[in-house]
């Protein structure tokens, strides 16, 4: 005659395909580092070159005048800046905070493209300067141009939106800074009592002095 146990086996659980440290995780994270970090460097470094060049007449001849991107706004650079923020914060916060940084993360992106692709064509920035440099603050540009930094520009803030989107995506799998210091429901190790020293053992007596405990008083 068979018998059937009572007592449920335990059933392996499954790993959980949203696990911090699952490969689709770590893979998201590089990303997304990669993405924001790089997006904000060519923010940075794009903002600093020449925008728009031309040139302004002076008595009888001409000056080359040229602008830079932060002659020509200065949005891109700072949202570049406000991104790296938000990039580093989406890892000091959980749960809803760390959707609300990531769409920041996200925002700062879509700002810094869509400022730098509309100063692509500006030339106030170059009249401008022609007024404060003739003096004259009626002065125009002659044979202005535009350079494709305000492209690469705009390129990064798209960089820095990608990262955004996979934070909106995947930044619940992503590890948080503080997560080995409050873990939730995990007890906090108890050290085990003292015992009294052992009478026999020389060296147990002398620890025990040491300590300035009393070795002939019972546990």
């Amino acid at each position: 005659m068979e018998y059937v146990s009572a007592v449920p086996v335990p059933q392996p659980r499954a790993r959980a395909a949203s696990a911090p440290d699952s490969p689709g995780s770590r893979r998201s994270l590089g990303a997304g580092l990669l993405l924001g970090a790089a997006g904000a460097t060519v923010v940075l470094l794009a903002s600093g070159q020449t925008w728009a060049e031309g040139r302004a007449a002076v008595g009888g001849g001409t000056l080359p005048l040229s602008a830079d991107g932060q002659d020509v706004t200065g949005l891109p650079a700072a949202l570049a800046v406000v991104g790296l923020a938000a990039l580093v914060a989406v890892f000091a916060v959980r749960r809803g905070g760390r959707v609300v940084v990531a769409g920041l993360l996200a925002l700062s992106g879509l700002g810094a493209g869509l400022s730098a692709y509309a100063g692509a064509s500006d030339s106030e920035a170059l009249d401008e300067k022609a007024a404060q440099t003739t003096g004259d603050a009626s002065a125009g540009i002659e044979a202005l141009s535009h350079t494709a930094w305000p492209y690469v520009t705009a390129v990064g803030g798209l960089l820095i939106l990608l990262a955004g989107l996979l934070a909106l995506r995947y930044g619940s799998r992503w590890p948080a800074m503080s997560g080995r210091y409050d873990r939730e429901g995990a007890p906090r190790p108890r050290r085990a009592p003292r015992t009294a020293p052992d009478p026999g053992r020389p060296e147990d007596l002398w620890k025990a002095l040491d300590r300035g405990e009393d070795p002939t008083r019972e546990a």
